[in-house]
This record gives C-alpha cells, sequence and structure tokens, in this order.
C-alpha cells in the first residue's frame, strides 16, 4: 500500500447531541474504536491498535459532513473541534455553528438518530501484517496521520483503500506460492545446485 495515500475506514458510532449553558450545540462520539475488525473482504480484516492517533492529534484536522471539504463541522485550529485517545478509541466533539445552515441541519438529524455514523482520514504510518493459519489475512493499524474526521449518513470504505489492500493481498499470496514451489522444487531436486564432487554445479 503506497502510505501517502489517504485512506477513509467507517464504524456505526453513538453520537450524541449537548447543549451546554450559554447555548453552545456540540456533536460528540467516538469516530474510531480500537481492537474492533473491519472486514474487507472473505479472508481480509482489519484493526486499529491503541495508540494509534497518539501523535496525530496536534496537527490541523477538520470535522466534515461525508468527507466533503466544503461541509466543514469544525477545525481543531480553531478550537472548534476537539480531539482526544483513550482506551476505546478516537473522541471528538463538534462545536456547531448556529449561523451555518448545513451543520444546524446536520445536528437536528443526529439529535433524532437520523444519523449515527462517521468515518475518519488517514495516511498508515506504521502497520504490522498477520498470515493466519487458516489462509486469512489480519492488518493491524499501529500509527497514523490523521486528515480528517466525518459524521456520515451511508459510511463505508473508499474504493482506493479496498483497492490498495487487495494490492497487498495479492502480494502476499504471490509470495506464499513462489515459497511453496521452490519448496517442492528442493524436496523433488534435493541435490539441485549443491556443488558436484569435482566442484562444479
Amino acid at each position: 500500500m503506497n502510505r501517502e495515500d489517504m485512506q477513509t475506514r467507517s464504524t456505526s458510532g453513538a453520537f450524541k447531541t449537548r447543549t451546554e449553558e450559554g447555548g453552545d450545540l456540540y456533536i460528540e462520539g467516538y469516530f474510531s474504536v480500537f481492537d474492533s475488525n473491519y472486514d474487507l473482504w472473505p479472508g481480509a480484516s482489519e484493526s486499529v491498535a491503541r495508540g494509534a492517533f497518539s501523535e496525530t492529534l496536534d496537527g490541523d484536522v477538520r470535522a466534515l459532513v461525508d468527507h466533503e471539504t466544503r461541509l466543514v463541522l469544525g477545525r481543531t485550529t480553531a478550537n472548534t473541534l476537539e480531539l482526544r485517545e483513550d482506551n476505546h478509541g478516537l473522541w471528538g466533539r463538534i462545536k456547531i455553528n448556529r449561523d451555518d445552515s448545513d451543520a444546524m441541519n446536520l445536528y437536528a438529524r443526529v439529535q433524532r438518530g437520523d444519523i449515527t455514523q462517521c468515518s475518519f482520514g488517514f495516511s498508515i504510518l506504521d502497520e504490522e501484517t498477520e498470515n493466519r493459519e487458516d489462509g486469512s489475512v489480519h492488518w493491524t493499524i499501529r500509527k497514523v496521520k490523521l486528515y480528517e474526521v466525518s459524521v456520515c449518513t451511508f459510511p463505508a470504505y473508499e474504493d482506493t483503500g479496498v483497492v490498495a489492500r487487495k494490492r497487498d493481498y495479492e502480494d502476499i499470496q504471490k509470495r506464499k506460492t513462489e515459497a511453496w514451489r521452490n519448496a517442492l522444487l528442493k524436496r523433488l531436486n534435493p541435490g539441485q545446485g549443491q556443488p558436484n564432487e569435482t566442484g562444479g554445479k
């Protein structure tokens, strides 16, 4: 996978709306849950490890609607988006702009329970690959660069993320096939490649 490519991952969150003293409105919930399997396709899965966001939360992160860059709900550098990592996952709180009709409409939909899901956009900086005995593959994401979090109507894996993972999977399967073939050839021709009595090959 090209680690410079931005990926997105989605989850069903338990978003809540909140009104604080003074009338400030907030949407809050978890944008990512640690150690929860994302099923990419049969035989391939992925999870985000605890600590994956620990080095990226000081950056300039936006809160969006459905990954639409024109629909900005909040921003960490403007103190309208708060993000933190705890033992459960990546928690966030968005301060809603009452003068923004898109933000107020979203707030109403979350309040009614019409929208409860979310996603986050990031690049992978460190991960581990596990080839399991049943033939499946699991990736554990250890470290990311976070760009944005989104409140989503229909969260799903972006095609680019799945395609990139499939390339990784195909490379793994190719290496396994080559290793099996080389091991078989070695058993069938145990002397191949070994020096003979005259010192030749």
